[in-house]
């Protein structure tokens, strides 16, 4: 990318991704900005889970009763999870990770899309966080914020026109408009 606004502008959620695997290195990239990502206090309470089973893709991709089926098409999914006994920020911290994953994958050129798991409900009624510990044998500790499915770009996707920004979303030194 030329630019990190370039960038922003470019990352679109990508539900659509073609067979293609990614390479140790571009995994290797993902996971380094996953832990560069600041966390409060430096408490580092966030864990990852980075799965590319195809067998393991497909059951993640039931977690939620809708908009969570293109898990099983990623070539990864990464799990971001976070110990709330570790931060009391621990949703932030395990936010920003998941942002910084996506933005690293448009980066290297790859399409991702945030899966949010926490609050959310599997097709049988139970929350999606106990689904993906099941699926994915988590300790009892670890709280699941998202699910971020990464893989080669499917589909091109135009980048964000600005001339649909909210300027209005914007206000100065007091809420209302001046």
């Amino acid at each position: 990318m030329e630019s990190f606004s370039e960038l922003i502008k470019r990352r679109r959620s990508m539900r659509k991704f073609t067979g293609e695997e990614l390479t140790q290195e571009q995994v290797v990239s993902l996971m380094k900005a996953a832990l560069m990502a600041p966390t409060s206090k430096r408490s580092n309470a966030w864990q990852f889970v980075a799965v590319d089973d195809k067998d393991t893709l497909k059951k993640l991709s039931l977690c939620k009763e809708q908009a969570s089926q293109f898990i099983a098409d990623a070539a990864l999914a990464i799990v971001v999870t976070a110990d709330p006994l570790a931060s009391d920020v621990w949703i932030e911290d395990a936010a920003i990770a998941s942002i910084y994953l996506q933005l690293q994958a448009e980066d290297l050129g790859l399409g991702s899309c945030w899966v949010q798991v926490r609050e959310r409900f599997a097709v049988n009624g139970i929350p999606s966080n106990d689904y993906v510990h099941d699926v994915l044998d988590l300790p009892l500790q670890l709280q699941v914020l998202s699910i971020i499915a990464i893989g080669h770009k499917g589909m091109e996707r135009k980048p964000f026109d600005e001339s649909h920004l909210q300027w209005e979303k914007i206000h100065l030194n007091k809420y209302g408009v001046q």
